[in-house]
Parts: structure tokens; sequence; C-alpha cells
């Protein structure tokens, strides 16, 4: 029996559009953080201007995440226009729907990703150690 994930298809659309409009909001958050320091440059404390920078850096971290996360909903949204939608990656097998209901991105089951995870974290580890 084929599994009915059209509910999860409107799900990733909905947050789709949820990402893209935080996406937006740190743009204009940046913007006006922009605008308000360039009028008032100068005579401002340093402080206020490491503030600035900080949270500009911040908003460009959050943005650089969700942008991650724009792409793994799009990489979901054609599975589901090949037809590979719900099944791993890695293993091919089909990922349980209540992953999917969790997490609708999801393009692995849960074994294969902490396999991967675990790989990529030792990687790490490795490459920390020979440079230290």
């Amino acid at each position: 029996m084929k599994t009915n994930y059209e509910p999860l298809r409107a799900k990733l659309l909905e947050e789709r559009q949820r990402v893209e409009g935080l996406v937006e909001a740190q743009e204009h958050l940046r913007q006006t953080l922009t605008e308000t320091g360039d009028l008032e440059r100068y005579g401002n404390h340093p402080g206020d201007e490491g503030t600035d920078t900080f949270e500009k850096e911040k908003s460009m971290a959050m943005q650089s995440n969700l942008e991650v996360i724009l792409g793994e909903i799009d990489e979901a949204l054609r599975k589901f226009d090949s037809g590979t939608y719900g099944q791993c990656e890695e293993c091919g097998q089909d990922i349980p729907y209540e992953r999917l209901e969790a997490r609708p991105q999801s393009t692995m089951c849960v074994q294969c990703k902490s396999k991967v995870e675990h790989t990529a974290m030792v990687s790490h580890l490795d490459q920390t150690r020979a440079s230290a």
C-alpha cells in the first residue's frame, strides 16, 4: 500500500513560506541596523558599534541557517516531483511516516542520519587533532 504523503507536501509548502518570511525579516533587520548605524555613526560609542556589528553577524548566521533549511525543503519538494519522497537516500528504505511528520524535509532514516553525523563528527575530530 502506497503511503499518502500529500499532507506532508502541504506542510512543506507552509514551512517554506514561513522560513522565507524569516529570511526576509533578517534581511530587513540588517538593513535597519545599517541605516540607523550610518546616521548615528558620528559620536557613537565604540561599544554601540560593537553591538551593531554583533547583531548584524548574528542575523547573517541566522539567515544562513534558514537558507540551509530552505534548501532541505526544496530538495524534499523535488523528491515529491520525482516520486522518491519518503525514501532514505542512504539505504533506500522507507523513512518512517512519524519521522516525516516531525521533520518533513528528512531525506534519511534515523539510523543512516546517525551514521552520517557520527562519521562527520569523527572526521572533524581527526582534523582538529591533526592541526593541533
